[in-house]
């Protein structure tokens, strides 16, 4: 039943009057009855009448009795739980079946905790509040989930070294559940790679010091690996020692989707700094599953590039208004050159204001600071033993501008070349964004084995913010993921107790928390809800 305003009275002195009405079937068609007119809208509201029989009904419903008990027409969260996170990412937790999967790998193990709550709690941790083991012992106190009441810091700490041991059943588990799941075929795969850095002088067999990311090559590092499909979902991750380079970093790669998922042919598609030709030929020339590849080229280091592919004539064929492109092969290699108009006016802007700031520091008689920025230096050259702007090294930079080279196996046509390996800047622009959820710093555990697991949550961690990021996208749903994790954030739960009875009420939802609940599917919870008896 409900409240209907019904108009009548005449064209000079109307009135609104209040029905209760109530709605029925019959047949297939669905009607309505009117089972009471209140009266005249005016005078009731004139009379108070309204507000009794509001008052009235309110002793027949529990969850208004609550309500205004309590006084809570907003609810007040200060000494509330964090509710709204657990609930999104635990329905997200379930779909990906990372419990369940979790539960087989230890079954027949007589481990003294909850293996699946405890991972959950150090992933949900890594997305929400970052930090130390005893952090998050304290902080899983302040959180509304199943489970969590009874993980204590001794779990935590057992918990990683678990899930390090696990790493890698587990990836293979999830990579032959996620093609179930979301009945993808892998035909595009994209690689990858961060690091991160631990505050500490001793090296391990891990830990090492190596080419930073981050300028601190004077700390030991790890190398963080991942792969991705074509849609951006992370299908495979390793950990290597930090003084791994790119290039030993990608064989690696190629070697784990072929030993640990049996991958047949696919397109690998990474950027210049991590092949080689000695990679490339890893790639193509494997017997039992060789892999086609899709990979950038330095244009300025590879002669072959520099001389021939950018020397070569032809007509650029339009991909969009932003991309062309044009088809190059040199002895049996195949190369796509794109071109970006509006990149080229950005280069061609950008090494002009370079090479008239040299030329106001050659003036000035400073070649000993121009000479140590690579910048600077491949626009100079010496004559009689002085420095000067080299004119030709400007002109051949010039080809350069708003091009890049790709080199391809590949029978997709050049277009479609093209609009694959901008999908790697797609996916790693969305890496970029998402690193932090793989930064794991500050590390507190001394132990290989622990670190590894970490990483591990950090991971599982990753799979929910891209699970929920696609489901956003998919609705059409543009929030930054700070201000989303805030809104969900201020989901909390209070639990309060009245005559003997115990209810969980929920504070309300405030910006993007309704459309994160859409998008996974989750049902929000009622306002108050009965839990039991006192």
């Amino acid at each position: 039943m409900f409240i209907r305003i019904k108009r009548g009275g005449n064209k000079t002195y109307p009135h609104d009057y209040v029905q209760i009405v109530e709605s029925y079937r019959e047949a297939r068609s669905v009607r309505q009855r009117v089972i009471a007119t209140l009266g005249r809208l005016d005078q009731l509201r004139a009379e108070g009448q309204l507000d009794g029989l509001i008052k009235s009904l309110c002793r027949f419903s529990e969850t208004l009795r609550v309500i205004e008990a309590f006084g809570l027409p907003k609810i007040d969260s200060c000494s509330a739980k964090l509710w709204g996170p657990p609930l999104i990412f635990g329905r997200l937790w379930e779909r990906q079946g990372i419990g369940g999967i979790l539960q087989g790998l230890v079954e027949g193990r007589r481990l003294e905790f909850d293996l699946e709550r405890v991972s959950f709690a150090l992933s949900l941790q890594r997305l929400m509040e970052p930090g130390s083991d005893l952090q998050g012992s304290r902080w899983v106190r302040t959180v509304e989930a199943a489970g969590f009441e009874e993980i204590e810091l001794q779990h935590l700490y057992r918990g990683v070294g678990v899930l390090s041991d696990l790493r890698g059943p587990l990836e293979t588990k999830l990579y032959l559940h996620d093609r179930d799941l979301f009945n993808q075929r892998l035909d595009l795969v994209f690689m990858d790679t961060t690091s991160t850095y631990m505050y500490r002088d001793m090296e391990t067999p891990l830990w090492k010091r190596g080419h930073s990311r981050d300028h601190r090559s004077d700390l030991p590092q790890v190398i963080l690996a991942i792969v991705v499909d074509g849609q951006g979902w992370p299908i495979a991750w390793e950990v290597m020692p930090g003084n791994r380079a790119d290039n030993k970093v990608f064989r690696e790669l190629i070697g784990l989707l072929r030993r640990r998922f049996q991958i047949g042919r696919v397109i690998a598609v990474a950027d210049r700094g991590m092949v080689s030709e000695e990679n490339l030929e890893l790639l193509t020339e494997d017997s039992e599953s060789p892999f086609d590849y899709i990979v950038g080229c330095r244009m300025r280091k590879q002669k072959e590039v520099t001389e021939e592919v950018l020397s070569r004539g032809g007509r650029y064929h339009e991909v969009s208004k932003k991309l062309k492109v044009k088809e190059v092969e040199v002895k049996g290699r195949r190369y796509i050159v794109c071109f970006n108009e509006e990149e080229a006016k950005r280069d061609r802007a950008a090494r002009e204001s370079m090479v008239r700031a040299l030329g106001e520091k050659l003036a000035k008689g400073g070649p000993k600071v121009l000479v140590g920025n690579r910048g600077y230096a491949r626009f100079l050259k010496t004559k009689r033993g002085a420095w000067q702007i080299d004119d030709e090294a400007v002109k051949r930079d010039e080809r350069l501008d708003g091009k890049f080279v790709l080199r391809t196996t590949t029978k997709l046509s050049a277009e479609e070349v093209a609009q694959a390996y901008k999908g790697l800047w797609r996916v790693e622009r969305t890496f970029r964004e998402q690193k932090s959820t793989l930064q794991i710093r500050p590390i507190y555990h001394q132990r290989d084995r622990q670190c590894v697991g970490h990483i591990v949550a950090s991971f599982l961690a990753l799979r929910l913010e891209v699970d929920l990021q696609r489901a956003l996208d998919e609705r059409s749903v543009e929030v930054s993921w700070p201000d989303l994790m805030g809104d969900l954030k201020q989901l909390q739960s209070v639990r309060m107790e009245m005559n003997g009875k115990n209810y969980l009420i929920r504070t309300d939802l405030v910006g993007s928390a309704y459309e994160a609940f859409m998008a996974a599917g989750v049902k929000i919870p009622p306002r108050v809800q009965p839990i039991g008896m006192a």
